[in-house]
């Protein structure tokens, strides 16, 4: 059995505002720290009060900054990035906004370029299993279907 350090409230708040000020938390992750600490749910709602309150803890601007990042750097769709979002019990209302950071010519630029790259890597001949490697690509990466499959037969029929 291996004993836990406790915290005092004011260690356990020094510690979650580093925590948050390193990068944007929800706060989900923040509770499950705070649990994970061992502080009793009314000390966790005393130290989630204080960073909401000094602007560390934002979920909004958590939503934004989370689907920004997955959007530019992993290259997701909305479907994927909502479901995350979802996930992290961010409300519908704060998933709206972040979706608003994401241009859509960007978008479809991103899908362009990452469909005919798939397609470029996929070596199968027979064009309807093509078509459906680079649909299930894409879908597992989040794209709206109706978007991949009109890209994927585009695709498939070129080559």
């Amino acid at each position: 059995m291996s004993l836990q350090p406790s915290y005092t409230i004011t260690e356990a708040t020094k510690k979650l505002e580093q925590y948050c000020a390193y990068q944007e938390r929800c706060h989900k992750e923040v509770t499950q720290k705070l649990k994970d600490m061992g502080m009793i749910p009314d000390a966790r709602d005393l130290v989630i009060t204080h960073l909401i309150k000094e602007n560390y803890l934002n979920e909004e601007r958590f939503a934004q900054s989370f689907a920004r990042g997955k959007f530019n750097i992993k290259k997701w769709g909305k479907i994927r990035i909502v479901n995350e979002l979802k996930f992290r019990n961010i409300s519908i209302y704060n998933i709206k906004t972040a979706l608003k950071e994401i241009d859509d010519n960007d978008y479809l630029t991103t899908l362009d370029t990452l469909a005919l790259k798939r397609a470029n890597a996929v070596k199968e001949t027979n064009p309807f299993k093509k078509q459906k490697k680079i649909a299930d690509y894409l879908l597992y990466r989040g794209w709206e279907s109706h978007l991949v499959y009109e890209k994927a037969k585009e695709l498939s029929a070129k080559k």
